[in-house]
């Protein structure tokens, strides 16, 4: 297994960062012999990077190039528009493939648990964010902006991005790669005033530095902080000592809250040690949201620990965005652990029923170990998981070989008449929304149907 007389098969389940990583780490053993294919729901391949990363941040999307050399490998095939469950079963995977790798992420959000946050107006950060990003599964929501404030639930940089979307000037938006739908929505947005809520204090916040600088360059839109916030208790003061990422945020926030306000027409609002305890409503609709105020306490192990203090403000508002967390989707036919919300797994090897490991079956990404880094950090666990599998190989019983000629996977797509995307195919499309994007100065138009997307690349294939 794994020589050119028997070239290892390998099944990556996902197109994001994860899983090209793991592609690259296959392909860097110059012993081994591999073929791999990518099989991913959308037809357009890299994740989180096109789906999830603002529109602001170009410099972040062009690790793509990375991702490209990769899909361009003579043993890499993408199939995209193919989807996990549906149109290839997990039957299929391990019948056709010696090694199948999952990367598919974590796809929903966790909630806050409080009353009222079903109604019209709440909605999960990632909903969002796969809006203005011109994501297929969201491109036709709505979102109500005919109102001054939003609240935006969380401190990290999912909940810093949306912030900093809503706030931003449109006029600046329009030169980035944002869907052009949200683009619209946001010209005739009223929302004027963005209060992002933090559980914790300061210190403790888990957004980047650089996140957080960004905000100061926002064009018209001042950044409030109350310098009470950031007083902090001996505890936290101390570990300022053994972090630098918060060193420079508490820094930044100081500089922020000496600053005040400019009388700029937007702002963006950053409140501490406070939680949402109730959503209120006007008919179905958000209204207002109640906070409670919260202490840091100690835990035994030396954490600390956010507990309510019992004083309540209530805020009105149009709409509230959380962002507290994410976990995974079960696949089916696929392991998965409904209380950490993965795919459970020891150094990468998929197990079922507590200690039963699935020869043959890998997991990468925040599939893996949960919502947890940046894209960067799904390379050295990607590396992780793909040493596992190369130490597995010796021991594979692999796959019969009628299922092993590369086309066999391809005569089985057809016969279920499934119509996949090829890489070049992406590059048709991809060409496509970047020369639109030239005609108006912007990096790219995303296209954010799948019809039109298959509609485009079916007339160009030739």
């Amino acid at each position: 297994m794994g020589t050119s007389a028997r070239p290892l098969r390998v099944a990556i389940i996902g197109s994001g960062p994860a899983g090209f990583y793991a592609a690259e780490a296959l392909l860097k053993h110059k012993d081994l012999v591999c073929q791999i294919d990518f099989f991913n729901r959308l037809p357009t391949p890299y994740g989180l990077v096109r789906e999830g990363v603002a529109p602001d941040h170009q410099n972040i999307k062009a690790i793509t190039r990375v991702y490209d050399k990769v899909a361009e490998a003579p043993n890499v095939r993408y199939f995209g528009n193919v989807t996990f469950g549906r149109d290839i079963l997990h039957e299929d995977v391990t019948q056709y493939y010696d090694q199948i790798v999952y990367a598919v992420g974590a796809q929903s959000d966790r909630k806050m648990g409080i009353t009222g946050e079903d109604l019209d107006g709440s909605f999960p950060a990632t909903i969002f964010v796969g809006w203005y990003n011109g994501h297929p599964d969201y491109r036709d929501l709505t979102f109500n902006l005919n109102h001054e404030r939003v609240l935006v639930v969380g401190n990290g940089n999912v909940a810093m991005d949306v912030a900093r979307i809503l706030a931003a000037d449109p006029d600046d938006l329009a030169k980035t790669d944002i869907a052009d739908h949200a683009l619209a929505a946001l010209r005739q947005s009223k929302v004027r005033e963005v209060v992002l809520l933090g559980r914790r204090g300061p210190a403790q916040a888990a957004f980047t530095n650089p996140e957080l600088k960004e905000f100061g360059s926002l064009n018209g839109v001042d950044i409030l902080i109350d310098p009470a916030d950031l007083v902090l208790d001996p505890v936290s003061e101390a570990s300022l000592n053994d972090d630098k990422t918060a060193r420079k945020n508490v820094e930044t926030l100081r500089s922020y809250a000496e600053r005040g306000s400019t009388g700029a027409s937007r702002r963006i609002v950053m409140r501490f040690l406070v939680s949402p305890v109730g959503v209120i409503g006007s008919g179905s609709r958000v209204a207002a949201v109640t906070i409670e105020r919260n202490k840091l306490i100690q835990a035994p192990d030396g954490s600390l620990r956010a507990v309510g203090t019992g004083n309540y403000e209530t805020h009105q508002c149009g709409m509230i965005l959380r962002s507290v967390g994410y976990r995974g989707s079960p696949l089916p036919g696929v392991p998965f652990s409904d209380a950490s919300g993965t795919i459970p797994n020891v150094a990468g090897r998929v197990f079922q029923n507590r200690d039963e490991v699935l020869p043959g079956e890998y997991v990468v990404g925040w599939a893996k170990r949960g919502p947890s880094g940046i894209i960067g950090t799904n390379k050295p666990d990607s590396v992780s998981t793909v040493a596992a599998m190369i130490e597995d190989v010796p021991d594979l019983e692999g796959i019969r070989d009628e299922y092993r000629d590369p086309q066999a996977i391809i005569n089985l797509l057809r016969a279920r008449e499934i119509n996949y995307v090829t890489f070049e195919d992406w590059k048709i499309l991809d060409a496509y929304e970047m020369a639109a994007g030239a005609a108006q100065g912007r990096p790219r138009v995303k296209v954010t149907r799948v019809a039109e997307m298959m509609e485009i690349i079916r007339a160009q294939r030739g």
